[in-house]
């Protein structure tokens, strides 16, 4: 039996994966010992210790796309079958290989809890569904940011004992990791502020937008430019219309350099989140609260932030802050323009109000989610965007003729049939930049089990918990995993039932972070008469974790070679 042990913090969940020791068993040829194993010889191990190299036969990956489906009153419909559905890959028709429907709130996932809270009527839950909120602080302004949070306390009362929320800002400050605890929550919301970049509580001199600067700078927009000249002329006191225009492309600059800064710390935040919410259990979904900002094409963080949510299967929805937006003056401005330009003022305020808002809508058409736009009931926009459809579908296949090149490829689902529906689902994909080997694939397939809530019982494996403590505040915790070797699938060779298995055990918090990770990688090469009498009762593995008193929830992922899974979740409170 060959043991490896890794451990990562909750930020880092994913390099606790480094857990899988195909891919290391491949990259570590066998070391030669002085007396080589021949399975054909009679006195060989039955449970080798030797490092191997072991191919995988790996399941097909599916590409899963979760679809709701909404009559003309925005109801969601769920009397479909998987008929219903077609499903389009770049314009190609695909076979749905895998389909389910889900009525109501996801139920909390199977959990054996073996020791019960010594609290009176407590009770440890799993969590299943993860939402991140994060309020744009540095483009929310003061009396948009008090009715926005005025409605997130009413929202976050309404938490369901399965439900775990974080709070997090552009500006990085005042923020809350994934926690049920509502006093926390409300606590974080309070501390709130706007934390613009540029504001500065004067109107500039010219006065040069964003927007305009792009338009100057970038795109050579010479009304922009005469706009901004003449505003320069109007309140700098210069001496000719040379001197104006000067002074308007620095501004320009200015405006578009600070601007730049206020959009890639906002982009930069969300894919943050993106990456943080990517490695928890069960639903996940984010939910931005902001007034738009604006996004030049020339910055990718955008795309790429999209991108990988797509990867994560991670939902962005969005709601504007502003509510019902209408289209006047800019009251908070310190002084006003001259009656020559201030109609084209106006104007490029318009257009960048509505270019401020794309972003968020772009984000949200591009992985799945919805846009919250255009309505002061921000009450509802928390509801419609936190949470999950009445009626949902999962529908899964494996694209034909794939090519590994990296591409984006667009998904669309229709509803078939004289009923017009609205569907909303996730817009597309991206491939493999190139073809991921079989110890790779059963890593990755492993690691996504883990961080799944899923229970699998294609194996016969059982799972116990147990501990003891070594102080007040130290504990061990071990996790037993008892195996029924006798009923696995074997390869018959040398006269020996062959067949390697990995045991990865993994703890998390009650909050559903990353705690520690424990793996197991056993090479078996049983006899028939060690399968036929002495194996009767199976074999049992142990591992154990040093940790705190607390709520913790134990994930169990058993592989073998042919890539059949189980899966258990266990909860145990250590007082």
């Amino acid at each position: 039996m060959r043991v490896q042990l890794c451990f990562a913090s909750p930020f880092l969940a994913l390099v606790f994966c480094a857990i899988l020791a195909p891919a290391q068993q491949a990259a570590n040829p066998p070391q030669p010992s002085a007396t080589p194993v021949q399975h054909s010889d009679e006195n060989a191990p039955e449970l080798s210790t030797q490092d191997t190299s072991t191919t995988f036969k790996v399941r097909v990956n599916l590409v899963e796309v979760r679809v709701v489906a909404r009559d003309a009153q925005g109801h969601a419909v769920g009397n479909l079958k998987q008929e219903d559905f077609q499903l389009l890959d770049n314009g190609k028709p695909q076979v749905i290989s895998r389909f389910s429907a889900e009525h109501g709130e996801p139920k909390p996932p199977v959990v054996k809890q073996e020791t019960p809270p010594e609290t009176p009527g407590a009770t440890l839950t799993l969590p299943n569904r993860y939402v991140a909120y994060i309020f744009d602080d540095i483009h929310l302004q003061f009396g948009d940011l008090a009715q926005v949070t005025g409605a997130a306390k009413r929202h976050l009362q309404t938490l369901r004992t399965t439900d775990r929320a974080a709070i997090f800002t552009t500006s990085g400050q005042n923020q809350l990791d994934f926690t049920d605890d509502r006093a926390k929550l409300q606590e974080t919301l309070n501390q709130l502020r706007s934390r613009s970049v540029t504001a500065s509580g004067t109107t500039e001199c010219p006065n040069v937008s964003y927007y305009m600067a792009d338009l100057i700078i970038n795109k050579h927009d010479e009304q922009a430019q005469r706009v901004a000249a003449q505003d320069a002329l109007d309140c700098g006191n210069l001496p000719d219309a040379r001197s104006a225009l000067a002074e308007a492309q620095s501004a320009a600059r200015r405006a578009l350099d600070l601007g730049n800064h206020e959009t890639q710390l906002s982009l930069g935040a969300v894919k943050d989140v993106v990456r943080r919410i990517a490695v928890m259990p069960g639903q996940r979904s984010i939910l931005i609260v902001s007034p738009g900002f604006y996004n030049p094409e020339e910055l990718q963080e955008q795309t790429e932030l999209e991108e990988r949510a797509l990867h994560s299967y991670v939902t962005i929805s969005a709601l504007d802050a502003r509510g019902l937006y209408t289209s006047m003056p800019d009251a908070s401005m310190s002084r006003m323009p001259n009656h020559e330009i201030a109609s084209l003022m106006v104007q490029y305020q318009n257009q960048e109000a509505l270019a401020n808002s794309d972003i968020l809508a772009e984000m949200a058409h591009a992985t799945g989610g919805t846009f919250f736009t255009n309505n002061n009931d921000l009450d509802q926009g928390f509801r419609q965007l936190a949470t999950p459809a009445e009626y949902s579908y999962l529908l899964a296949f494996s694209p034909q003729n794939l090519k590994f090149d990296g591409r984006f490829h667009n998904v669309k689902v229709t509803v078939k049939g004289p009923q017009r529906l609205a569907v909303q689902a996730r817009k597309g994909y991206y491939a493999p930049k190139q073809a991921v080997g079989e110890a790779e694939q059963a890593k990755q397939q492993i690691q996504d089990e883990v961080f799944s809530q899923e229970e699998l019982h294609d194996l016969p494996v059982e799972m116990h918990t147990q501990f003891f403590k070594t102080s007040d505040e130290e504990a061990k915790l071990s996790v037993l995993v008892r195996l029924d070797v006798r009923h696995l699938r074997y390869r018959k060779a040398d006269g020996r039932n062959n067949n390697n298995l990995t045991v990865v055990s993994a703890l998390f918090d009650r909050n559903g972070n990353f705690v520690s990770g424990n793996q197991k990688v056993l090479q078996m090469h049983w006899k028939d008469e060690s399968l036929g009498t002495k194996l009767a009762s199976g074999i049992t593995l142990k591992s154990s974790f040093d940790v705190k008193p607390g709520s913790y929830l134990v994930r169990l992922v058993v592989r073998d070679e042919d890539g059949q899974l189980a899966a258990q979740n266990g909860a145990i409170e250590i007082p």
